[in-house]
């Protein structure tokens, strides 16, 4: 470990360097969550400071579903990295042939076709793509509260005006209908053509909010009636976050697409992925390079896949056990703080905490990093606060974050915060 002075030396290196090269901002809100040091190393579901504290992470992006550097995806990479880490783009790859067959075969068989991204906006702009030009038509049905990315055209999709500041437009046709509309998708295309519906079965962004399945099942078979495609963004929830592998099929929707991403690559490297039909994935047959990038299904995040799915599958019964000890924790919280909690929604390993107001919910995240405990804020809605514990945590490492969301939670009921000081 490194001499603390010298530790304080390199964070506030680190910090100079974001506030030059990127934004103060940025420095600001990594100052404040690591209380002036920054990320050294991580493992599980543990991060190492600069100044030599461990913090559980419950938080990161939902990335770390199989927590970091798992080691089953780890060595499938550095295998990867000693042969072939990119593809020429025009010999074929078959580490990336082998993670499309994967995957497709993970979802079973009436999803036979992946097309590959590195992150969550590009499997939206390749899906949304994909329905508009086998549709021939232009206008999506996106849903009130949804996150699909921010990107322009995914941006469209993107609900909250909070990303859309400053833009004046985007070139995707989309109107937003409300998630408890049971009749909205129908009066939608009724009104005109749609190429296609996209939701989140739960939105992540929107404080782990699950849609309702009777409404979303009415919405499926309207839009299906009338030639759209339906496109189930599990980005965020999927892969077992949520329970299942994927939350819409097991609720037994009539989804022509699932959108995964953020654990596909094991936490490790970057990766999306659309995987449909063939209906909808026609246009890439008639022209495989319609849509094409660099980097996508490039084989160190293919190598990953395969390694990810196995490891997910291996602790999906073990993510049911900690998803109940995350409910009562969170109960037993709830009833001890009416005064700061709301409420509690979600399922399974993706759970939003809501509080009384914007300035408790900013209190409790200062206070959470002061106390070792890493979570994700919902920036489009700021009175939520979001846990995304990993499959890899123990009882112990959920007792832990809750001792911690304790103090938080008590602190904010408390009064007006401590001075900071980093």
């Amino acid at each position: 470990m490194a001499r603390p002075g010298a530790a304080r030396d390199a964070a506030s290196v680190t910090f100079d360097l974001i506030r030059r090269h990127q934004a103060p901002g940025l420095a600001l809100t990594g100052s404040f969550a690591g209380r002036g040091a920054v990320e050294a190393a991580a493992d599980g579901c543990r991060v190492t400071l600069s100044d030599g504290r461990e913090m559980l992470d419950f938080g990161s992006y939902a990335v770390t579903l199989l927590g970091h550097r798992h080691p089953a995806v780890v060595a499938a990479v550095r295998d990867q990295l000693d042969r072939i880490p990119v593809s020429t783009r025009s010999l074929a790859n078959p580490v990336t042939a082998r993670a499309a067959a994967a995957l497709a075969g993970h979802f079973g068989p009436g999803l036979p076709k992946v097309c590959f991204g590195l992150n969550g906006s590009d499997a939206v702009e390749i899906a949304v793509k994909l329905a508009r030009v086998a549709t021939g038509r232009s206008r999506v049905i996106a849903v009130t509260g949804g996150f699909h990315g921010k990107s322009l055209g995914a941006l469209a999709l993107t609900h909250s005006p909070l990303y859309r500041a400053g833009l004046r437009g985007a070139r995707v046709d989309v109107v937003h209908v409300a998630p408890h509309d049971a009749g909205a998708v129908a009066r939608e295309v009724a009104a005109g053509p749609v190429a296609a519906l996209v939701f989140e079965p739960v939105q992540g962004e929107n404080g782990a909010a699950a849609l309702p399945v009777d409404v979303l099942r009415q919405w499926c078979e309207d839009a299906g009636r009338a030639g759209a495609f339906v496109i189930a963004d599990e980005i965020q929830c999927g892969l077992r976050r949520c329970g299942e592998r994927s939350v819409s099929l097991a609720d037994g929707l009539p989804v022509d697409a699932v959108l995964v991403g953020k654990p596909l690559g094991g936490g490790v490297v970057p990766l999306s992925a659309v995987v449909c039909t063939e209906e909808l994935y026609a246009p890439l047959v008639a022209d495989p390079f319609l849509h094409s990038s660099t980097f996508g299904g490039h084989p160190l995040g293919c190598a990953a896949l395969p390694a990810a799915l196995a490891a997910i599958e291996e602790r999906a019964e073990a993510g049911r056990a900690l998803a109940a000890a995350l409910d009562a924790e969170l109960a037993a919280l709830a009833r001890r703080h009416p005064r700061v909690v709301a409420g509690v929604r979600g399922l399974g390993l993706l759970r939003g905490i809501d509080f009384a107001d914007a300035r408790a919910a900013g209190r409790v995240v200062v206070e959470l990093a002061r106390g070792g405990l890493l979570v994700s804020p919902c920036l489009g809605r700021s009175t939520t606060v979001r846990l995304l514990p990993p499959l890899v945590a123990t009882g112990a490492d959920i007792a832990q974050a809750g001792r911690i969301l304790d103090a938080a939670l008590a602190a904010a009921g408390s009064g007006p915060p401590d001075q900071e000081t980093t």
